[in-house]
This record gives structure tokens, C-alpha cells and sequence, in this order.
């Protein structure tokens, strides 16, 4: 954990128990009695998104809104987080109850992603915003390629751009249109019920992604 907070620039690290808290799963609290971190990923969530806007409106000055919320939306999902929790060796930190960790808990996205929010929130409130906002940039951000939206698949980035600008989610409309030895499948998207996009594929999930990526193109033609 040291180290960790080292690469925050905290130098004297003090008293861990806040910090400690932010590696407590639900399931390893519910057998111990203790806090988990839920609460502090909360609170992690916005403060990484926080710190993501910002880098990203000095980094980015000529992108208009709806670049900018890809870009953001490719830098905080749980697959990104969980990568860098991995590099930096959260699984190893992170405390789960028995039948979790005998699951597999350790290297779980989901858990692994909860609990790097968590962690930025631990050092924000006991080292203050500036020691997290280094910590992001440096072991998080700045680790990611930022020279396309490869960070995200279409489906996802559609999500996060539909709920936060058109305040909807995507409906997708599939057929199987192909044969169990050559399977080929149609699908069409809707966000507020308006056809946005459609495509094909060899799965539905293929066929998803099309659609998902031709949406995108006549939301963001740029």
C-alpha cells in the first residue's frame, strides 16, 4: 500500500486505516463484521471522473462535448480500471470472504474496478484531491492509449453517450436470418425509439457491434 500511495507523492503515508478500508469487499466484510468500500467507491467514482474530465478539457481543447464523453466513458469503464488495478497489484491487496476468493474474486472486473474507485477515494479524503488526481493521471490515464476510442467497444460507448446526452437507453431489435451451419444474424438499434443504426454479423453480438458502430456515425459524424 506504500508503494502505492508513492505513486500518489505521498511521502509519509501515516496512518493506512482509510486506506486499508478501500481494499474491503462486501463479502469479506460480511464475514469479519467490518466496513466495506463500498461507500468510498461511490465517492471514487466521481472524483475519477473528476479528474478524467479535467485531464481530458486541457488535453483535448478543440473536441467538442460528445468526443470528449467517448473519451471519458473509454477512460473509467470497469475493463480499463480493472486493468491498471491488475498492473498494480490490487488483486494481491484486495480482501475477499472465502467462498468469493475460492470464485476467483481476486481477479474479478468488477471487483478489481470497485476497488481502484475506492483507493482514489481513500486518497482523496486523507491526502487531498491533488495526491489522487496524480495518482489517476500517472498510473491510470496516462498508461491508456488515447490515439482512437479502441478503449471501448461500439455497444458500450453508445451506452454511456445515449444515457448521458439523450438520457435513454439502446434497444437492439435482432433476427437470425442464416442456418446452424452458416449462422448469420440482423440487428437494428433504437435509442427513444428512433432506428439509429442496424448491421449483420455471423453472431448477434457481431451484429450488435455493427449497429452499435453505425450509430455512433450518425451521432458523431466527425
Amino acid at each position: 500500500m506504500r508503494a502505492l500511495l508513492a505513486c500518489a507523492g505521498v511521502r509519509s503515508a501515516g496512518d493506512l486505516t482509510l486506506i486499508e478500508q478501500a481494499f474491503v469487499h462486501e463479502s469479506s466484510a460480511k464475514e469479519s463484521g467490518g466496513v466495506s468500500n463500498e461507500r468510498m467507491e461511490f465517492l471514487g467514482d466521481s472524483v475519477l471522473g473528476y479528474i478524467t474530465a479535467g485531464w481530458l478539457f486541457k488535453r483535448f481543447p478543440q473536441e467538442p462535448e460528445g468526443r470528449l464523453t467517448v473519451r471519458k466513458a473509454a477512460i473509467v469503464n470497469d475493463a480499463q480500471l480493472a486493468n491498471s488495478a491488475r498492473r498494480l497489484g490490487f488483486s494481491e491487496l484486495v480482501e475477499l470472504g472465502v467462498g468469493m476468493r475460492n470464485a476467483g474474486g481476486a481477479d474479478n472486473t468488477s471487483i478489481l474496478a470497485d476497488a481502484f474507485e475506492a483507493f482514489v477515494a481513500a486518497v482523496a479524503l486523507r491526502y487531498g484531491v491533488e495526491k489522487a488526481r496524480t495518482f489517476v493521471v500517472a498510473e491510470h490515464i496516462e498508461q491508456l492509449d488515447h490515439a482512437s476510442d479502441a478503449l471501448l467497444d461500439s455497444k458500450t460507448r453508445l451506452q454511456h453517450y445515449a444515457q448521458e446526452h439523450l438520457s435513454a437507453t439502446p434497444v437492439y431489435r435482432d433476427r437470425n436470418q442464416g442456418t446452424p451451419q452458416a449462422p448469420r444474424f440482423s440487428s437494428s438499434v433504437q435509442v427513444n425509439g428512433k432506428t439509429l443504426g442496424t448491421g449483420s454479423g455471423p453472431s448477434k453480438k457481431a451484429a450488435q457491434q455493427a449497429a452499435a458502430s453505425a450509430a455512433l456515425a450518425s451521432l458523431l459524424p466527425d
